[in-house]
């Protein structure tokens, strides 16, 4: 348990940062709320009588050396990540403390693991990226499928969600993403990330029941991409989406998300299937739970738990599947996850 090890949560007032807020809480964790906008981080601290407020910006490396003074480890909630994720992880590095953040941009988690990789294996510093449901999870379910396989042929993602109500954040991160790529598309293909201008396809993924067959956009590319051949083996990394959820994500009109249960959370729910294969065998993984952004919260926060406790498996920039024991992960999660593992 957290033990009441300050944790400083940069953009703590977003919609993922405040799940982060409780959750840590939760686990007996101090949060140190922090962020740009002061008049948002001064209302959460209202709600949340007794944490430090600590006003930072991204653009003053002193304001973020304050709000990280004490602190254990920090957690970047605040995207676009483009712009947030370097200075926070130069102020972590000069606090000496563990990074984890929760960016689903590609290109954001490509400059992490490119620019701080040498920086932080020297230093002896732990960085995480995409410690989310995106990145973060698939990366845990496919390392804990592959099991003892050193390589595969491929790896596939798929992502079931009933619905898709994107956040402020998530249409700003997109916005961000898009024009970094140039209207090009990305994939991960032979052994590398490739931009193309063709259109995905629609295809159709066998999910396990009860969902079961249904359309995708394949190549749907999310943050997959970066973490899962960070450290395995396996030189084609695809990941689809349900049409119905890439048609919510993308439409200018889509409602905001409501909450429904005591919890925050929103009625939408998800199966996320993973399969790898090499030669002519298959292993699947398969997680099922409510709402992406609200368990994006557990993730984080047992990561924050594992590191500091010194349940990890190398330092340096590292995603979730290579840093930790990935089936035990999951198995920790079983109140916000459910899990299956299928040889």
């Amino acid at each position: 348990m957290g033990t009441g090890h300050k944790v400083a949560v940069f953009g703590a007032y977003g919609h993922t940062g405040r799940f982060v807020v409780a959750q840590l809480l939760d686990r007996g964790f101090l949060p140190v709320l922090s962020g740009r906008d002061t008049d948002k981080l001064q209302a959460l601290a209202a709600s949340r009588p007794g944490l430090d407020a600590r006003p930072a910006s991204v653009g003053d490396p002193a304001s973020l050396d304050r709000a990280l003074a004490g602190a254990a480890a920090v957690i970047n909630c605040a995207g676009p990540f483009a712009t947030t994720a370097a200075p926070v992880i130069e102020a972590a590095l000069r606090a000496g403390i563990p990074y984890v953040d929760v960016a689903a941009e590609i290109e954001a988690n490509v400059d992490t693991f490119t620019h701080f990789t040498d920086r932080a294996r020297a230093a002896g510093a732990v960085i995480v990226p995409a410690m989310a449901f995106y990145g973060g999870l698939g990366d845990l379910l496919a390392t804990a499928a592959m099991g003892d396989w050193t390589a595969a042929d491929e790896a596939h993602i798929a992502y079931g969600l009933s619905s898709w109500h994107p956040t402020a954040g998530t249409r700003a991160a997109g916005a961000v993403s898009r024009e970094r790529r140039g209207g090009r598309r990305v994939r991960y293909a032979n052994g590398r990330l490739e931009y193309r201008h063709d259109d995905p396809s629609t295809v159709e993924w066998h999910f396990p029941d009860p969902m079961g067959i249904r359309a995708v956009i394949g190549e749907f590319t999310m943050a997959d991409v970066v973490t899962v051949p960070s450290h395995l083996s396996i030189p084609e990394v695809r990941t689809y989406m349900t049409v119905e959820a890439a048609r919510d994500v993308s439409a200018p009109d889509t409602p905001t998300l409501t909450a429904v249960d005591e919890h925050g959370r929103s009625d939408q729910t998800f199966l996320v299937d993973v399969v790898v294969r090499s030669g002519g065998a298959e292993r699947r993984a398969v997680a099922r739970g409510q709402d992406i952004y609200a368990v994006t919260a557990p993730l984080v926060v047992e990561a924050v738990d594992r590191i500091l406790t010194g349940r990890t498996r190398t330092a340096g920039v590292a995603s979730a599947g290579e840093i930790f024991d990935a089936p035990d992960f999951l198995r920790a999660l079983s109140s916000h996850i459910s899990l299956e593992l299928h040889a």
